[in-house]
């Protein structure tokens, strides 16, 4: 198998994955997973795709992540993690999608608006 290449987004975070065959290796900008998402749920976030695939084991992957958030930074990668691999094998594109792993999720910050303080925030309203 050669290197399988996905991209996924999420707010303002992009990542971008290599996956190959190995022992379950996740490095994240040169850095292991576990030290660049030190938070348990966020690990678990990233890992729930090869868990409902069984494959944890199966695939090393290298991820490019920039932008955005820890949330949705990880966010992001599980998008990515599924894209890549239903690449590798398209019957797996209904489990993963029936978990909800292949919706690019968009909501996005709103713009900020003239007049006002933020997008939706007025400025504080003076009778006199």
């Amino acid at each position: 198998m050669e290197k399988i290449n996905a991209v996924g987004r999420r707010k303002a975070a992009v990542a971008r994955v290599f996956v190959t065959e190995g022992t379950g290796e996740i490095t994240i900008n040169k850095v292991a997973l576990e030290k660049y998402f030190p938070s348990p749920i966020l690990q678990f976030i990233v890992k729930q795709p090869l868990n409902t695939l069984e494959a944890v084991e199966k695939y090393d992957i290298k991820v490019n992540l920039n932008g955005g958030g820890f949330k949705g930074q990880a966010e992001a990668l599980r998008l990515a993690i599924a894209r890549a691999l239903v690449k590798i094998n398209p019957e797996d594109k209904a489990a993963l999608r029936k978990e909800g792993f292949m919706t690019r999720d968009p909501r996005a910050v709103e713009r900020k608006k003239p007049g006002q303080p933020k997008a939706r925030k007025r400025f504080q309203f003076s009778k006199r």
